[in-house]
């Protein structure tokens, strides 16, 4: 990807502003396959057997040894290693897959009870895309390889899951499987089984979870700050000198089954008309895991002329120490329905920020985008682990973005609408631009597929749960 260009966006004294990003939420099959009427077994072969090499190449086919099919999306597959050096990084990458690599997700995660022979291991798991294996079928060859970020020289000899000989397709269990959450193929290495709680991908090292259906009253309902949440009304950047921060704008109204939160953000063509809204956690205890938001952008106006350079965001953001510093972390979906920064109309960016100085501005970011309409609801999914950053938009993958850009620092989660500046139009007519937000979710150091995190709000709702916070203040 590249980098976004520096001169793009301008920001005042920033407060805590930015967007998180729409990935629709794909509703998983109704029949998937549990571990009680399905299994798997995992063969695996090396495509590059010596003891030391550029990259290591752990390929494997997943087959169905059960009755009943396997929605792929269930299933999680370990391959564990010991990292070359303590604070190294790993890229992941998918050289060919009989199903497509674009249905093939890698991730890295640090074993809670290291051993001699592993301390990391890369997961890969598989798209709501990749559909089911039938019973006795197999995934067919998956190619896979991994590197460090630095290109420096792995050692494989020395890896848990690495056969050297292994040189064509066999059972193998060294490396372990899960269906549904539940480990049905292999052993890992001592005290490490993916379902053990000790493992730093289930509770109490991760896998706690906010949810917020925003089931309000208005602005000034007590459980907004008992929640966790503050309605900002303090006034600065970004946006339109002299605006103020309204956070009577933010209201609450039915939508179906459920309850959306309302940012209104209004403009007669002045500074001292204009207002603005955001919505914030007021804690930053949040990090690596997934995030997820279902949101509705507007092309149009409530009411009133159209053309203002709008922003409609969700996002993550800690706070900027000093210029140019490289503690600082944000994690952006931002439409512009109107256009801006050098943009003549829709466009949609997802931007992950490593640091910025705000005067002489300068920005280190890489960023991904659509110029396209994306007026209406979208579901929204950000995830961050130790290798990547992985936008969606509708359960489709809209960009990744490289290590070099994960946080250092947990952050909060902002909701917030503004104007970049009032060159958009001329009218001094009274308008106002709507965005809408259905729920919110964070799941502490665990990655999930778009499709697992439409099961996860399905499961809160049927369940009649309008809230839950048990992530942990850092």
């Amino acid at each position: 990807m590249s980098t976004r260009p520096a001169g793009r966006r301008t920001r005042a004294v920033l407060a805590l502003t930015a967007l998180l990003g729409g990935s629709a939420l794909a509703t998983l099959p109704a029949t998937t396959a549990s571990a009680a009427d399905g299994s798997l077994a995992v063969q695996y072969r090396t495509g590059s057997a010596g003891a030391t090499a550029d990259q290591s190449e752990p390929w494997f086919k997943i087959r169905n040894t059960g009755s009943s099919p396997v929605q792929l999306s269930q299933v999680k597959v370990r391959y564990y290693f010991k990292a070359d050096a303590p604070n190294a990084t790993y890229r992941f990458a998918c050289s060919w897959a009989v199903k497509g690599c674009s249905v093939v997700t890698g991730t890295f995660g640090t074993l809670a009870r290291p051993t001699a022979t592993a301390d990391r291991y890369l997961e890969i798991g598989f798209t709501a895309s990749a559909g089911s294996l039938a019973p006795g079928a197999d995934t067919g060859d998956m190619q896979l390889r991994f590197h460090q970020s630095t290109w420096q020289t792995l050692r494989q000899s020395d890896d848990y899951s690495f056969n050297g000989g292994q040189t064509s397709y066999a059972d193998w269990n060294k490396v372990t499987a899960q269906l549904s959450g539940t480990t049905v193929w292999g052993t890992a290495p001592e005290g490490n089984d993916p379902t053990d709680p000790t493992d730093p991908t289930d509770p109490p090292g991760g896998g706690q979870t906010l949810f917020d259906d925003f089931a309000y009253t208005s602005h000034t309902d007590p459980a907004l700050s008992v929640h966790g949440w503050s309605v900002r009304s303090n006034s600065g950047g970004p946006g339109v000198p002299g605006a103020t921060w309204d956070p009577s704008k933010v209201t609450f109204a039915g939508s179906g089954a459920g309850t959306v939160m309302n940012l209104r953000t209004s403009t007669a063509g002045t500074g001292s008309s204009t207002t603005h809204t955001e919505v914030l956690t007021k804690s930053m205890k949040f990090r690596n895991g997934t995030y997820a938001a279902r949101v509705r952008f507007s092309d149009a106006p409530a009411y009133g002329p159209d053309g203002d350079r709008i922003v409609q965001t969700f996002f993550t953001i800690n706070d900027l120490k000093a210029p140019m510093a490289d503690d600082y972390a944000e994690y952006d979906f931002e439409y512009l329905p109107n256009g801006g920064w050098g943009e003549p109309s829709n466009i949609l960016y997802t931007t992950s920020w490593e640091t910025y100085n705000p005067d002489p501005w300068q920005a280190v970011n890489q960023h991904s985008e659509s110029r396209q309409s994306f007026a209406g609801w979208h579901d929204l999914v950000v995830t961050i682990d130790g290798g990547a950053i992985t936008y969606y938009v509708d359960g489709r993958h809209f960009g990744t973005h490289d290590a070099a850009y994960l946080p250092e620092r947990p952050m909060s989660i902002n909701f917030n609408q503004w104007l970049i500046d009032l060159q958009g139009q001329t009218s001094t007519a009274p308008r106002a631009y709507d965005q809408q937000v259905d729920y919110v979710l964070h799941v502490k150091d665990q990655v999930l597929t778009p499709a697992q995190v439409a099961a996860k709000i399905n499961a809160y709702r049927s369940a009649g749960t309008s809230f839950v916070d048990e992530v942990p203040a850092p």
